[in-house]
């Protein structure tokens, strides 16, 4: 048997099924998926559940970070000449 690959949209959506009322028996039933497996989904969606709120403070730490990269790169490029024109200056 074939096995199935679940994106994470698709998981949330069976998981969000539960947790709104619907059986879960009739949820795996419609989905093909067993028990175990949708409270296993369900028990990672929800540790993580906390993250959905994390965004922003996500987003603007990335971006300070790019920020920092692009500045790294900067230096990296201002020494490597210096380099060059002291290694010039030897020749």
């Amino acid at each position: 048997m074939k096995k199935r690959k679940w994106t994470s949209e698709a998981k949330a959506r069976i998981v969000l099924q539960g947790l709104k009322g619907l059986s879960v028996a009739q949820i795996c039933t419609a989905h093909s998926i067993s028990q175990s497996q949708y409270y296993r989904w369900r028990d990672e969606f929800l540790s993580h559940a906390g993250k959905a709120f994390e965004t922003q403070k996500t987003n603007q730490q990335q971006q300070r970070l790019e920020r920092e990269n692009e500045k790294l790169k900067a230096l990296v490029g201002e020494l490597t000449i210096e380099l060059k024109k002291t290694e010039g200056e030897w020749l």
